[in-house]
């Protein structure tokens, strides 16, 4: 086993994976993939996956990747982000889009959103990790920076700005309501990250058995309301909803 965080994300993924899929082979699209440390693992599982990246470096190491890995077909990169979807791939093109890490950073989530449905074919699913609001509250108390952690509490994701705050912050109900006003309704919704991020490295890695422990304690809380609430990484997968389709603000959004 990898870092400990490391694997949580991947399973992550998986988990996204078997609800959307059952054993089927599928067209996944990883937004913000990076270098594709996830799109990799997954082709080689016998799916075929486009990644969606503003970075042309990680986009070169993706392609080593998976050279290295020994993919005969690879992994298809592509030059964009959550904006111009529809100027590189085909509307209603896939079965899941992984959304990790990314609603964090752009200016308007809804917006991503919204493109995230053109992209998918009815009935499709997306995978959403965001960073946990109660995570952050708790980690800057915990470093004795009560003002922040008081500043944070008083903030909702409507009301963040990325660039004087850093990477913006939800909870639950926030995630929920932001998903079901774009066309998706959430289907699962667990925690990441719980302790991981909290646990000094130095302890996991030099006791016996310690890794495997967190991680299996990881998987046991993060069905659990209480602690997902409170987790530094918050999953959900929700599945496109046509009964409650949405208008792109751009315009765009595809016939489904």
């Amino acid at each position: 086993m990898g870092p400990v965080r490391t694997e949580l994300m991947w399973q992550s993924v998986v988990d996204a994976v078997d609800l959307t899929g059952s054993g089927d082979r599928l067209d996944v699209l990883d937004l913000g993939g990076g270098t594709g440390g996830d799109a990799v693992r997954l082709a080689a599982l016998g799916h075929r996956v486009t990644v969606v990246d503003p970075s042309p470096d990680a986009l070169a190491s993706l392609h080593r990747r998976g050279v290295d890995a020994g993919l005969a077909e690879g992994v298809t990169g592509v030059l964009g982000d959550a904006d111009d979807l529809l100027d590189h791939l085909s509307p209603a093109s896939f079965d899941l889009v992984v959304c990790h890490g990314v609603i964090e950073y752009v200016d308007d989530p809804g917006q991503a959103l919204s493109m995230i449905a053109t992209v998918l074919r009815p009935g499709g699913h997306v995978s959403v990790v965001a960073a946990g609001r109660n995570a952050a509250v708790a980690a800057r108390a915990l470093a004795g920076d009560f003002v922040t952690a008081q500043a944070l509490l008083g903030r909702t994701s409507d009301t963040w700005d990325v660039r004087t705050m850093g990477p913006r912050r939800f909870v639950v109900a926030e995630l929920a309501d932001l998903l079901t006003a774009h066309g998706f309704a959430p289907v699962s919704t667990t925690g990441l990250r719980i302790f991981a991020d909290l646990v000094p490295s130095a302890l996991v890695d030099t006791e016996p058995g310690a890794r495997d422990a967190l991680y299996a304690l990881e998987r046991l809380l993060s069905t659990s309301a209480d602690f997902t609430a409170l987790s530094a990484g918050l999953h959900t997968i929700a599945r496109l909803d046509l009964s409650s389709a949405t208008s792109d603000p751009g315009g765009k959004r595809a016939a489904i």
